[in-house]
């Protein structure tokens, strides 16, 4: 077994502590954008808004998301040792979790995008579209969960 087989409840508890980490500011950070949106440009409330989500993406979401792939790309790596290969990120679990992250990459994009539009005082969307989309990573997050500790598919 490689060293790195052996660390395996170390990377999985990395990635599980970022993921979390990750998870909540994406879970915040639209919630910030409700309340701005209701600040009048120039306001204090405006500033006050536009620096709490520039630290809130910067300081939490940006970093929680690269150590949670550092962490996650160490259990695959474990995982193709522990498993003799590769062939298990085919399965159909695997897939669902790839799908996932693929989705809350391109959320946490789509985050940084808005910050930088309420940023220059350009934001088009309502308070309310803001307020819907809230508990997407949550719901994304259920459901990689869900893949993953079940296995479904597994021969």
């Amino acid at each position: 077994m490689s060293w790195l087989a052996e660390q395996y409840d170390w990377l999985r508890a990395g990635h599980i502590i970022f993921v979390i980490a990750w998870m909540a500011g994406m879970m915040l950070l639209p919630r910030l954008y409700v309340y701005h949106c209701r600040a009048e440009p120039g306001s204090q409330l405006d500033e006050t808004m536009r620096e709490a989500e520039a630290k809130t993406l910067r300081i939490i979401i940006n970093p929680a998301m690269i150590l949670t792939f550092v962490f996650g790309f160490g259990l695959i790596a474990a995982d193709s040792v522990r498993h003799g290969g590769w062939g298990y990120l085919m399965q159909p679990w695997m897939l669902t979790k790839i799908a996932g992250i693929v989705f809350l990459s391109a959320w946490h994009g789509f985050l940084a995008g808005a910050r930088r539009k309420f940023a220059n005082h350009a934001n088009t969307r309502p308070e309310r579209f803001w307020r819907m989309t809230n508990e997407l990573p949550f719901i994304v997050a259920i459901i990689m969960v869900i893949a993953v500790t079940t296995e479904f598919g597994r021969p």
